[in-house]
């Protein structure tokens, strides 16, 4: 999985492919979006003597390089991929923690209005829009449709017990309400 390209932007900037670095890329090239302890997790399933320091000064070199790239995708330590990929936004599931990569064109006009109206030009390597993904949304769709059967059943329940309210006080059931809105116009 060592990748020539890793060597050759290395030696460009006079640098050399370390064990370490090459490990490092590795690992944020297997784990896709990846915080610093679980490329350490990862690097150390080859070498166990690694430690997070390493990790750290190591992801901070590749990414003054440009080799990799960071996104904070919640709370706590920002997450890395490689920065050769294509620019991506980060779409975060708020419920499953799934991180869905949508390409920057996606947002080419929200970013062209903050150029237009505030003249910020935007990195977008570094958004992350947070928010619910399909699977979720339509699992809560499917938890909120229970909840409207239950209030639906409620309701005619509701019905019912009015109904009988007005029969045993010998109204038609509804009329009551009828009159109520009736008397309101």
């Amino acid at each position: 999985m060592v990748s020539t390209d890793w060597k050759s932007d290395l030696r460009q900037r006079g640098y050399r492919l370390t064990p370490q670095r090459q490990l490092v890329l590795e690992a944020v090239d297997v784990l896709g979006h990846a915080t610093p302890d679980d490329i350490l997790t990862q690097v150390r399933k080859t070498a166990a003597g690694i430690n997070v320091s390493t990790v750290y000064r190591t992801l901070e070199l590749l990414e003054e390089l440009g080799l990799v790239s960071h996104a904070h995708l919640g709370p706590g330590a920002p997450t890395y991929h490689l920065a050769d990929r294509h620019h991506h936004l980060h779409l975060v599931c708020r419920d499953c923690d799934d991180v869905i990569e949508a390409d920057v064109s996606v947002a080419a006009e929200f970013t062209r209005k903050l150029l237009d109206t505030f003249g910020f030009d935007t990195d977008m390597k570094h958004f992350a829009i947070y928010g619910r993904c399909g699977a979720c949304t339509e699992e809560a769709r499917e938890k909120s449709g229970a909840k409207g059967a239950d209030t639906k059943g409620a309701d005619a329940k509701a019905a019912q017990v009015e109904g009988a309210h007005a029969r045993a006080q010998g109204e038609a059931p509804g009329k009551a309400a009828a009159e109520e809105s009736n008397s309101g116009s």
